[in-house]
């Protein structure tokens, strides 16, 4: 089938990200867009700082709010370290920051084995008091009834605040531009051999979000596990002297360390980076139609996503799924991010 304007527009900030409704796979060209607002749902993390020093500084996007999530570190420490972020890049458009809902309910599993037990490699970085938060569930809210298909989420972390927002205003799922998540796995997890981190972190959550009538895509482990950051990359971040290098070298580093010590790998995995590469350059991705769920009960698979996949699947199409990736491409994108960050910096 032929992209035409009578087919369902996927747009997602500066290019066309699908789809059209058809049983093969969809590798998306470039059309051009005007840009659109964003919401970064994160749990920072080092590869959510990375990835939010390439998004605050893209022209062509506007970040109107990073809302906090409990997941690679608790919740009162992600807030901390997005504001952590802000405050040492500076960015020229500071956007406004949402608080995570502190529950009683810990986490079941955290990244502070990779990204430090501060999330941002143990630099211990000073930042302000923070007064008067709003809470992320109700930013989230405001943005988009202010707005209605023009905000879109970015969700890199667990789908805690986007499905509570969904739960106050059932309304919203249907007035988001797009969801575009990090998350889940084709074959094989990686905080469990069933489950990838995020889903895992809240399961009820991903299948409240899973279930709603919102424009979603996946970015799946097996897509981002293709793209790693080298030390021949770390050895070209920008110097010192501007915000984005100080920044990037405290930090890149420990991740460097433990990817090597946790899992052998010369470099570092960029999850997070990619997702939000695929908003901004969709065409160098391709996506499935499926069908999905989350398993929130499983003795050995609770986060565990499940697609439906018989020959005559019975389960609603309800997402696209990531399944390749121009690997070079993205990271000559993050690369060139990196930069511009320095620039405008």
């Amino acid at each position: 089938m032929p992209v035409t304007p009578a087919n369902k527009s996927f747009a997602l900030f500066g290019a066309c990200f699908g789809p059209t409704i058809r049983a093969e796979p969809v590798n998306h060209g470039g059309l051009g867009l005007p840009p659109r607002k964003v919401i970064l749902d994160v749990d920072p993390g080092i590869d959510d700082a990375l990835a939010l020093t390439i998004a605050l500084f893209d022209p062509r996007i506007e970040v109107v709010a990073i809302t906090a999530v409990g997941g690679s570190v608790p919740p009162e420490r992600a807030v901390r370290n997005v504001q952590t972020i802000i405050e040492n890049l500076d960015p020229p458009r500071w956007p406004r920051v949402g608080a995570p809902t502190i529950s009683d309910r810990p986490l079941p599993a955290d990244n502070c084995h990779i990204f430090g037990a501060d999330g941002l490699g143990n630099n211990d970085f000073a930042v302000s008091e923070l007064h008067h938060l709003h809470p992320a569930v109700k930013i989230i809210s405001d943005e988009i009834r202010a707005a209605p298909e023009e905000v879109s989420i970015v969700c890199l972390g667990p789908l805690t605040n986007v499905a509570g927002a969904f739960r106050r205003e059932p309304a919203l799922a249907t007035q988001v531009g797009q969801l575009l998540m990090m998350g889940g796995a084709l074959a094989g997890g990686n905080v469990t051999p069933a489950a990838e981190f995020n889903l895992y972190s809240d399961p009820g959550a991903a299948r409240d979000v899973f279930r709603q009538p919102a424009t979603m895509t996946l970015i799946p482990l097996d897509v981002t596990r293709q793209v790693a950051m080298t030390f021949s990359d770390l050895d070209r971040l920008p110097s010192e002297a501007t915000r984005c290098g100080k920044f990037l070298r405290k930090i890149l580093p420990f991740a460097f360390r433990t990817h090597r010590q946790e899992y052998g790998l010369e470099g570092m995995y960029l999850h997070d980076t990619v997702t939000l590469v695929a908003a901004l350059h969709p065409e160098l991705f391709t996506l499935e139609r499926m069908a999905a769920d989350i398993e929130t009960q499983g003795e050995l698979t609770t986060g565990e996503l499940v697609l439906d996949r018989r020959a005559v699947p019975q389960w609603r199409h309800n997402l696209y799924v990531a399944t390749k990736v121009d690997t070079a491409a993205v990271m000559d994108v993050v690369m060139r991010g990196i930069a511009a960050a320095a620039r405008a910096g």
